[in-house]
């Protein structure tokens, strides 16, 4: 069983036309990986929604300086990537038939070969993403895509965050950056940190 949805899965909006996608799970459908060239993810993510896709791209509010004033402004939070909900059918059109898209790419699985010995596109199994996405999907400024090296975890006990923001969210808990936070991998792209997590709210997961 992959488990339910989040509580809170947001809306995909098209920032260009206002067009909403709701998530809703479909035995027909996987999580895609998609690669923009350039930074173009936002503009690949408007036309899918536009088209009636679920997608996603986790971002994180920063500070920056524009026309010499300190904004806060949306970055994405792993570059160049998104994450598509549809059918395999669908996402080789997007990828290789669509002149508006020629810009993006399948990110594949270097892990695997497929029947022709050739690595297969990556997919993120649904429970997996469900967990990314109630990590991420409140733009919180303090998360943060992480090596391995910079997580020094306390255990190697599974838990899960029962209070706060980032209530729902399983992983392990490290120390990031000085602080307590809890990690959670995304199969073969890397790994994610929440912001700081008191122990409070934090209880141990039974596999």
């Amino acid at each position: 069983m992959e488990g339910d949805a989040p509580e809170l899965f947001p809306e995909a909006a098209s920032s260009k036309t206002g067009v909403t996608v709701a998530y809703t799970p479909d035995p027909e459908k996987l999580w895609f990986v998609f690669r923009a060239s350039y930074g173009r993810e936002d503009r690949a993510f408007d036309y899918l929604v536009d088209d009636g896709t679920y997608s996603y791209i986790a971002k994180r509010y920063v500070e920056k300086y524009v026309h010499g004033k300190r904004k806060r402004v949306l970055e994405t939070l792993i570059p160049n990537l998104l994450f598509v909900y549809t059918t395999k059918e669908k996402a080789d059109a997007y990828v290789k038939t669509t002149p508006e898209l020629s810009f993006l790419t399948y990110y594949y699985n270097h892990f695997q070969l497929d029947s022709e010995q050739k690595n297969p596109p990556l997919v993120i199994p649904r429970r997996e993403m469900d967990n990314f996405i109630r990590a991420t999907w409140s733009h919180n400024e303090h998360l943060l895509f992480v090596e391995p090296a910079q997580c020094h975890y306390k255990s190697g006990d599974a838990v899960r965050v029962v209070d706060g923001l980032f209530r729902g969210v399983e992983g392990r808990v490290a120390r990031v950056s000085g602080q307590q936070r809890v990690v959670l991998s995304l199969s073969k792209i890397g790994l994610i940190s929440t912001a700081y997590i008191p122990t409070a709210f934090i209880e141990k997961v039974e596999r």
